[in-house]
Formats: C-alpha cells, sequence, structure tokens
C-alpha cells in the first residue's frame, strides 16, 4: 500500500494576517490556514496556488524551487 507524503505547509513563521485576512508571511487566508491540518494533499496544493497568486499579485513571489 503506498502513501502519499503529505504536502508540507508553507508557513515561515511570520504569523500576521492584514486587513484582507491574508498572512503576511505565508500568503495563506485565516481559514486556508485553520483547515491546513485536516486538507487533502490535493486541497493543499490548491491553496499553495492561490498562495501564489497573492505573493506574485503583492510582488513578493520567490520562487526557489525546480520545475
Amino acid at each position: 500500500m503506498s502513501t502519499e507524503t503529505p504536502v508540507k505547509s508553507p508557513c515561515v513563521y511570520v504569523c500576521s494576517l492584514d486587513d484582507n485576512d491574508i498572512c503576511t508571511g505565508c500568503h495563506r487566508s485565516g481559514r486556508e490556514i485553520t483547515e491546513w491540518g485536516r486538507a487533502s494533499n490535493e486541497r493543499r496544493r490548491e491553496i499553495l496556488r492561490q498562495c501564489e497568486i497573492r505573493a506574485r499579485e503583492q510582488g513578493v513571489w520567490m520562487n526557489v524551487g525546480t520545475r
């Protein structure tokens, strides 16, 4: 039986929600942060896509991985 490794949290320990309820560190919404622990890997990947969109819109996206 193959078990998929859980998608890693984007938390960077800069936990502060802005006026739009978005974390200034990881770019997740308050709701997404709360949901993360019980979310499926598929849902976690969708949350990460939303984080990337938000970060790019703010001009702070840094892609350090390889694709």
